[in-house]
């Protein structure tokens, strides 16, 4: 870090979507006093033990870490209070934080929320700002208080989000985006340099939990939703829909322009080939030789680029073609 003197920083974060920002923290110099995560819990099949990311990361820092099942517990309390933090950085910690614990720290506590707040506070900013077709995002740096994600804002950094981005893709570059930004903001925060700015009530909007019904195409939305739902839930909890009674998990697709219309058939531009299809209903696959086309809501097309079969790995459309006879005029269950 630059000449400041270094922080007493107590970190709270789980996933992976955390990690970059305490390695950034401990490579700024600042002293991470305590890491606190989500317990250790099972997973797969096997029911093994799996620590969270964050906990692997500390460990392999040599820091302390703490995973209590709850923080508002009167032990927890006083072992916060003698780990006398600075400031308290939390990012998708997983846990609400309560009032006795975001009045703690002498410079408060610091989160790193993944949307330009107030647009897309709670659980999903990141997934909804694809399923929306949004164009930019970044994280804001927040100054929290007892709402959720309703705390003054100190710093905004954007991002563009790129053509064909998943939410897979967006998560990493947003978690190395508030790595790069939290130890500068938190110098100036410290020195008084940046006044935090309240946020507008009246512009913000919520996301929900993500759930795995979500996921089921409906062949009736316009072919930019589709597409946009498929880059949102890749790669969990993923999109699906089903032929001939068996499900069939769709991992990527893309709009196809429609050149022109002439006489109930279309002109598009599928892997570069023009192709002539015919207008189907909704769900229907309408051209396989150039590639897996499939009709969709307001007479728009789109090509299927990965898919994975029941039960089997995934692959790509063409082999999927290829290998299961898939011809035109097929549609996809009515569910």
């Amino acid at each position: 870090m630059s000449n400041n003197k270094p922080l007493r920083i107590v970190f709270m974060g789980t996933p992976d979507f955390s990690v970059p920002t305490l390695r950034a923290l401990v490579e700024a110099g600042h002293s991470v006093v305590g890491v606190y995560c989500q317990p250790d819990k099972q997973k797969g099949r096997g029911k093994q033990i799996q620590m969270p990311p964050v906990k692997e990361a500390a460990l392999s820092l040599n820091l302390p870490v703490y995973q209590p099942i709850t923080l508002r517990d009167d032990a927890v309390q006083k072992e916060l209070t003698d780990l006398v933090p600075d400031v308290i950085v939390v990012i998708a910690y997983g846990k609400i934080l309560p009032p006795w614990l975001i009045r703690l720290p002498k410079y408060g506590c610091i989160n790193i929320h993944a949307s330009i707040l107030p647009k897309y506070r709670g659980a999903a900013p990141i997934h909804y700002a694809i399923l929306n077709g949004d164009i930019k995002t970044g994280v804001t740096i927040m100054h929290m208080d007892d709402g959720l994600d309703t705390g003054d804002i100190i710093d905004i950094a954007e991002i563009d989000i790129q053509p064909n981005e998943t939410t897979g893709a967006l998560f990493e570059r947003i978690a190395e985006l508030g790595a790069r930004t939290i130890s500068p903001v938190l110098d100036k925060w410290v020195k008084g340099e940046i006044k935090a700015t309240p946020q507008d009530d009246n512009l913000a909007s919520h996301t929900s939990k993500i759930t795995k019904e979500m996921g089921l195409i409906d062949w009736n939305q316009p072919a930019h939703k589709i597409v946009n739902l498929i880059r949102g839930l890749n790669p969990a909890p993923g999109c699906y829909t089903f032929l001939q009674g068996k499900r069939l998990k769709i991992w990527s697709a893309q709009t196809i322009n429609v050149e022109s219309i002439n006489e109930g058939k279309a002109t598009v531009i599928c892997n570069h080939h023009q192709v002539a299809v015919d207008f189907a209903p909704a769900g229907t696959i309408v051209h396989t030789s150039k590639g897996l086309i499939v009709s969709t809501g307001e007479h728009r097309f789109i090509l299927l680029t990965e898919v994975q079969p029941e039960n089997k790995k995934r692959i790509s459309a063409q082999d999927f073609i290829n290998g299961h006879q898939i011809k035109g005029g097929i549609a996809f269950d009515k569910v």
